[in-house]
């Protein structure tokens, strides 16, 4: 499927992959809905901060994927459907477990329902690599039994058997993507990459940080972006599981060493109890098995950690308005 002058609503639009994605979409010609958060600030995230002839290319709705009559309206004329619309941020997850059951899982099952009735063409229903939990063996693929270390990743895993028995009850054409973890741009200080970056380019000599032995498989947001659309073109996709990733780990410590080394800053690490997640709940190890994207529809990753280490760099240093480095960003 050529996703040009194709009608495509993005659940999540205003986030940090689903705004990099609504670019990728005009860029191909797209004809782009996107669904963001509704809120009496009129605030549409990054999309507002896009340059004037891209944000009046989209149709923008507020809205909210825990209201089943809104979904309705909002995918009622789009052939293809991106859901990215989700709670995300784990430790936020050990406070308010049933938000994260309520937009997770009857979010995604909202969408579903929908796109059943209107027929819609496409989906690609947005997992994530930490429904695999602590790797049992490396690196993962996607027959890796599935393990709700927190009530976000049991949330995921609810919402990914909910896409998998929509495609086996009545054969809705949705395909899961399974992204390990992606950074770039316009991420929030919640996540390890920018967290380290700000703090550094707010001179912080000594850095907070969780654990630092976990590994994971990091991967740049267009490399993330770019795997969304090749699962939602190719035909090969329908009713699978696919993980995106690089097939590299690192350490968080040796990842914050290559962070410090990139920026010319010498820099002590703190341990933050607030930012340690409970012992069982701690991810130890992700490593992605990339073979099956690979096969399926021929993408591989384009930029190197480094590479989109730097990129990142330039843009929080661009940016740093954005970011409250004295806090803890849950």
């Amino acid at each position: 499927m050529n996703l040009s002058g194709k009608k495509v609503l993005v659940t999540g639009a205003d986030g940090f992959i689903g705004s990099h994605l609504l670019e990728r979409l005009i860029e191909i010609g797209a004809e782009v809905t996107a669904l963001v958060q509704y809120n009496s600030f009129n605030n549409w995230g990054w999309i507002d901060t896009f340059d004037k002839s891209v944000k009046d290319s989209i149709n923008v709705i507020a809205g909210d994927v825990r209201e089943y009559d809104c979904i309705k309206r909002v995918v009622k004329g789009n052939e293809v459907v991106f859901h990215l619309a989700a709670l995300i941020a784990i430790p936020y997850s050990y406070s308010s477990p049933m938000a994260y059951v309520r937009t997770n899982v009857e979010g995604t099952t909202n969408v579903l329902e929908a796109c059943r009735e209107y027929d819609v063409k496409k989906i690609v229903h947005t997992s994530t690599s930490e429904t695999y939990g602590t790797a049992q063996y490396v690196p993962i693929d996607e027959k890796h039994p599935m393990q709700g270390q927190s009530p976000y990743s049991a949330s995921k895993i609810g919402a990914d058997k909910i896409a998998e028995s929509y495609y086996k009850s009545f054969n809705l054409p949705v395909a899961t993507i399974r992204p390990f973890n992606t950074y770039g741009p316009r991420q929030s200080a919640r996540a390890i990459i920018p967290t380290v970056i700000s703090q550094i380019l707010d001179d912080k000599l000594e850095i907070k940080l969780g654990c630092l032995t976990p590994t994971r498989d990091f991967n740049y947001v267009l490399d993330t972006v770019e795997a969304f659309i090749k699962v939602a073109e190719s035909d090969l996709t329908l009713g699978e599981v696919i993980n995106t990733g690089s097939n590299y780990e690192i350490s968080i410590g040796e990842l914050v060493t290559k962070i410090s080394n990139i920026m010319g800053k010498e820099i002590a690490i703190v341990c933050d109890d607030n930012r340690l997640r409970p012992e069982k709940s701690e991810v130890n190890r992700l490593w992605a098995d990339n073979s099956k994207i690979k096969k399926l529809t021929g993408w591989k990753p384009e930029y190197s950690l480094d590479d989109g280490l730097i990129h990142t760099i330039k843009w929080i240093e661009n940016n740093m308005k954005y970011f409250k480095t004295d806090i803890y960003n849950v």
